[in-house]
């Protein structure tokens, strides 16, 4: 799977304090970014993801790039809920902490959550989309809640200028009776993970197809966190299989090495001609010598 060092940048303006996503549009926040990060790690261990905020007075680096979820968990645990939001802004920190990442061969991406108002206008998103792609950053927004017709344009324009061969998404979701996790797992942006489907650009995606999962057997979107489930199950029987054959391995391995016969321990070496006292040729001599030595050492007591 991709290499991938990604930053999610969470909205917790004000607009996220709304109920119309269970049980807030920040909590839901928290539950994607905890199913994101865990489909990134899942997909390839090496995968680093790290999270920042852009409401209040300014956009904040709240964990570096880490494999640690409880680093992620303690980082949305500390952000405070308030002022609007800095999308630019946010944007351009989160592109420079991954300028920093420590293994340059991973790929560079920003997941952004919006459910607010967007400062920049039209021409000031399509210019930082460019420089972006320039970069070779790709950028998922992730945009939901109540979004007004100017708020979505400026989405629109800024998807249609950064995305290529690398794949940036769109994926615009409005409230329902889904969680909002559920509905990120049908879209392109964990597609790629292995949890999702082909969705287009500008929805909340469309259904993945039958065989979407082969490996599962069913359509994960129909249930994603048992699609999740049977998933890490799969995983662990995969491991303990990894585990006996291995065990298995080395116990063959002990067995041939018993089957060798192993010389007296008291016996030296060589023999007094200096050949190996082992040899078959060697022995006779050997005791033959013994004997004699052993006459010579008899008293003649008589």
């Amino acid at each position: 799977m991709v290499l991938e060092a990604t930053m999610i940048v969470v909205d917790n303006s004000e607009s996220s304090r709304n109920g119309d996503y269970v049980p807030s549009r920040f909590e839901a926040q928290a539950d994607a970014v905890n199913l994101i990060f865990q489909a990134k790690t899942q997909s390839n261990p090496e995968s680093s993801v790290g999270l920042m905020s852009m409401g209040g007075a300014g956009p904040e680096v709240l964990t570096t790039l880490t494999t640690d979820i409880g680093k992620i968990l303690d980082g949305l645990h500390r952000t405070k809920i308030k002022g609007s939001s800095h999308v630019s802004t946010g944007i351009n920190i989160a592109a420079l902490a991954l300028k920093h990442r420590q293994n340059k061969s991973q790929r560079q991406r920003i997941i952004v959550f919006t459910c607010s108002p967007i400062a920049e206008d039209e021409k000031a998103m399509e210019k930082l989309a460019k420089r972006m792609k320039k970069n070779n950053i790709c950028i998922d927004f992730i945009a939901f809640g109540d979004l007004s017709d100017d708020t979505t344009k400026k989405l629109e324009t800024f998807n249609d200028n950064i995305k290529g061969g690398e794949g940036s998404n769109l994926a615009i979701i409005p409230p329902g009776p889904n969680l909002l996790s559920d509905s990120i797992v049908t879209t392109p942006i964990l597609a790629g993970e292995g949890m999702g489907g082909g969705a287009g650009m500008g929805g909340a995606g469309g259904e993945a197809g039958p065989g979407a999962d082969n490996d599962l057997g069913f359509d994960p979107s129909m249930d994603p966190e048992l699609a999740i489930a049977l998933r890490m199950s799969l995983e662990e029987e995969n491991a303990r299989k990894e585990r006996e054959r291995k065990e298995q391995e080395e116990k063959e391995g002990k067995t041939n090495l018993e089957g060798i016969p192993e010389g007296d321990e008291k016996q030296p070496l060589l023999n007094q001609d200096g050949e190996p006292s082992g040899s078959a040729e060697s022995q006779p001599n050997a005791a033959g010598e013994k004997k004699d030595k052993d006459d010579e050492d008899k008293m003649d007591t008589a």
